[in-house]
């Protein structure tokens, strides 16, 4: 039997623009993504701190050391700038090997999202 089991975390970001003329996704400063260990095109849950707003997208990387944290597409209408998110991705595992395995959590600077 295999389980989904959490893969990473990025606790507490945020939001640092909203674009919804663009197509799809979150756009997460790569310094980020390297850190949780989330490769482009993943999948990522996008829990709104601010207003309870749970949704799923795809990553794409943002330059490094910028701290962007930019909800594209229809996403762009669940976030405002200034909202904090928490970013988790999951992965399908076995039980034995979930009992062993541990995420990765990142916990970047709340007013930069910049790695500490």
């Amino acid at each position: 039997m295999q389980i989904h089991v959490v893969k990473s975390k990025i606790h507490r970001v945020k939001v640092t623009g909203a674009d919804l003329n663009y197509i799809g996704s979150i756009t997460i400063d790569e310094d980020l993504m390297d850190a949780a260990n989330i490769i482009e095109g993943e999948k990522v849950q996008i829990v709104n701190n601010n207003n309870g707003e749970r949704l799923e997208t795809y990553a794409i990387p943002g330059p490094r050391k910028s701290g962007e944290i930019t909800l594209n597409g229809a996403a762009a209408r669940r976030v405002a700038p200034g909202d904090v998110l928490i970013l988790i991705t999951y992965a399908l595992m076995e039980v034995e090997e979930a009992k062993a395995f541990k995420p990765a959590l990142v916990f970047p600077n709340e007013e930069t999202n910049l790695l500490r």
